[in-house]
C-alpha cells in the first residue's frame, strides 16, 4: 500500500488497496484511516463499485447519515446527485429542483455543517459521468488556517459561526429550500476552528452555509466569512478532480471545502452517489460545538431576514 500526492498541500491517491480491502482487512483500514487524517482527500481508482460496497466501506469509518428530507435518496444512506428524471429517464429542465440543487452544489461548501450532527467524511462514487465538465474541486481549510497571518488567527480563533441550509440554497433561488427542509434543519452554530484530535492540527470550519458570526454585526460578519472563504479557495491551493469511470473520492468535511463544476447538463447525464459518515465527539464535535444560546438564535435569525 502506498500514496501518491494529488496536490502540494493535501490529497493523495491510494495505491495497492481497494474499497474491498479496507472493508475486509484491518491493516488496510488502518493505513487508509491514517492517510485520511493526514491528507484529507483520498482517491481510489478503478473500483468495482456497488451500493453495497460503498455503504460497507463507509461504515468502517463510523455511523452513516441518512439522506436529508426532500432529497433523492431520502430515508437511505445515499444522497443521489443526478440530472436525470428517474420516472421518465429524460434530462431535467434547467429550472427543475434537481438542476437548481446541482447549481447550489457548485458553491464552495462542506457537507452537513448545517446539521446538529456534522459530518466526518463523505464518500462519492462516479456512476455516470459526462464527457466533459462535472469535475469536483477541493480546497484545504487546514492549509488555509496555516497560511493565515498570525494576527488574523489570533483575531478569529474564538469566533462562532452560524450555518443554515436555507441560506446557501437561497443564493440560487429564494424558495429552493422548502418549508419542510427549513423546519427539519434550523440554523446551527459552530466554532470557526476545528482541531483534529488525532494530530492536533487546526482547520477553518466554513462553508456556503455560513451566514453570520455570533456577536458581530450582520454585514461585518458576513464580509469576514466571504473573505475567509476566498482565502481558503485561492486557485493556487485547490485540487480539481476530473472523474473517470470507477473513481471513488473520500474527503474530510472537518478540514476541506469542495464544489461541483458545471457541465452541459442539458446535453449529458450525470449520476453520482454519496454516502456521508457522521462525526462523533471522538472526531472533535464536542470541542467544535459553539456555546450559543437560544436567545441569540432568535437575534441572528431576525438579522438574517
Amino acid at each position: 500500500m502506498d500514496l501518491r500526492p494529488l496536490a502540494p498541500d493535501f490529497g493523495a491517491e491510494v495505491l495497492g488497496a481497494t474499497l474491498i480491502d479496507v472493508t475486509e482487512r484491518d491493516d488496510a483500514y488502518a493505513f487508509v484511516r491514517a492517510a485520511f487524517e493526514e491528507h484529507s482527500v483520498l482517491l481510489f481508482r478503478n473500483q468495482q463499485i456497488s451500493d453495497e460496497l460503498q455503504a460497507a466501506y463507509s461504515r468502517r469509518f463510523g455511523e452513516l447519515e441518512i439522506a436529508k428530507v426532500a432529497s433523492l435518496g431520502e430515508g437511505t444512506p445515499f444522497s443521489i446527485l443526478t440530472n436525470v428524471d428517474r420516472a421518465t429517464g429524460a434530462l431535467v429542465a434547467p429550472d427543475h429542483k434537481e438542476a437548481l440543487r446541482a447549481r447550489a452544489n457548485q458553491l464552495w461548501h462542506t457537507d452537513s455543517s448545517f446539521k446538529a450532527q456534522p459530518a466526518l467524511a463523505s464518500v462519492l462514487s462516479a456512476r455516470t459521468i459526462p464527457p466533459s465538465g462535472g469535475e469536483t474541486e477541493f480546497a484545504s481549510q487546514r492549509s488555509a488556517w496555516a497560511r493565515l497571518p498570525e494576527d488574523m488567527r489570533a483575531r478569529i480563533a474564538d469566533l462562532c459561526v452560524w450555518h443554515d441550509y436555507a441560506h446557501s440554497r437561497g443564493q440560487i433561488a429564494p424558495h429552493l429550500a422548502s418549508e419542510r427542509e427549513r423546519n427539519a434543519m434550523p440554523p446551527v452554530c459552530w466554532r470557526i476552528r476545528w482541531r483534529n484530535p488525532v494530530n492536533g492540527r487546526d482547520a477553518l470550519y466554513l462553508a456556503s452555509h455560513a451566514y453570520a458570526i455570533e456577536g458581530m454585526p450582520r454585514e461585518e460578519g458576513y464580509a469576514l466569512i466571504r473573505e475567509l472563504i476566498a482565502h481558503v479557495t485561492d486557485p493556487a491551493h485547490t485540487y480539481l478532480h476530473r472523474w473517470q469511470a470507477g473513481d471513488v473520492v473520500m474527503w474530510d468535511n472537518r478540514a476541506t471545502m469542495h464544489r461541483g463544476r458545471p457541465w452541459p447538463d442539458n446535453l449529458h447525464a450525470r449520476l453520482m452517489k454519496r454516502t456521508t459518515i457522521s462525526a462523533s465527539d471522538a472526531d472533535g464535535v464536542a470541542a467544535t460545538r459553539a456555546p450559543c444560546s437560544g436567545e441569540t438564535v432568535g437575534r441572528v435569525l431576525q438579522a438574517a431576514g
